[in-house]
């Protein structure tokens, strides 16, 4: 029989971190889950760590050519079975009720396309760093009404761990868009909750490690043609969603405005907050 959940785990160079994120998925309270790992042609001992733990709930896949994000992250999506998808990046983590408590959800709730929680940040020694909470509402919330909002304060949907979907409804979107680079999961999270409603639960079910050498902490740490290339691609965000979000060349000049204070303000906490 076919699972009810997919776990994604698209993997790179990710030996140091790898294992903690597995048991944290295999620790799950709602068991009926495949986990699915794709090594995207690591330089390190990540696809030998991968190989060694593979039975009938961990598949594991390696790509013989590196595919990059977004190639990746689409072939974890084509082998999922399970009706409900959750993607977790190689070194976070999800809290054991995590799956249980939004896949339930979305069971309970029909027009819910997606269920999401609040994250807590950790460094990379497992230290509590903050929190990252999603949009203020609780419960059944309009997506298109999350996505503009957002637009002028924040990525209110966070990283892939904090969100469980629909397959349904990732088929419909088509996947991640290959046109992005730094916010590729913003893209989809926000062509998802197009689609319907997004179901809130204000806890803290995953973790988020906050690294200076990740994508998201290159783009945010100071490094100039990079956050150029980010903030180029927040504006083909808002192009591409200009007429369903109802966009004006007015909210597009100050969503840009606001994405690049934001980066700034991250550069100084990355700065302040984590040293590795």
């Amino acid at each position: 029989m076919e699972p009810t959940v997919s776990i994604c785990i698209p993997a790179y160079n990710s030996a140091e971190y790898i294992q903690d994120t597995i048991d944290s998925i295999l620790a799950q309270t709602w068991k009926d889950l495949e986990l699915i790992i794709v090594d995207d042609n690591s330089t390190d001992n990540t696809y030998e760590i991968l190989c060694a733990i593979a039975d009938s709930r961990v598949r594991v896949f390696h790509n013989n050519e590196n595919l990059g994000m977004s190639g990746n992250w689409n072939r974890c999506l084509s082998l999922c079975r399970g009706e409900y998808i959750k993607l977790v990046c190689a070194d976070d983590l999800l809290a054991p009720t995590a799956v249980e408590q939004e896949v339930q959800a979305l069971i309970d709730n029909p027009t819910a396309v997606m269920a999401e929680s609040d994250t807590k940040l950790l460094d990379l020694d497992g230290k509590a760093k903050g929190f990252y909470k999603r949009y203020h509402k609780s419960g059944l919330v309009d997506g298109k009404e999350i996505c503009r909002k957002g637009l002028f304060s924040q990525n209110y949907f966070g990283a892939p761990q904090a969100n469980t979907f629909r397959k349904s409804a990732a088929e419909q979107v088509g996947g991640f868009d290959p046109d992005f680079t730094y916010i590729l999961d913003y893209d989809f999270w926000v062509s998802l909750a197009c689609q319907g409603d997004v179901y809130i639960i204000h806890e803290p079910l995953n973790f988020f490690r906050v690294r200076k050498d990740s994508n998201t902490g290159e783009v945010m740490g100071g490094d100039r043609q990079k956050n150029d290339l980010y903030v180029g691609e927040h504006r083909h965000l808002l192009e591409k969603n200009r007429q369903r979000l109802v966009l004006s060349d007015r909210d597009i000049l100050r969503s840009v405005r606001i994405r690049k204070l934001r980066c700034f303000a991250a550069s100084v906490y990355l700065k302040l907050f984590v040293h590795k």
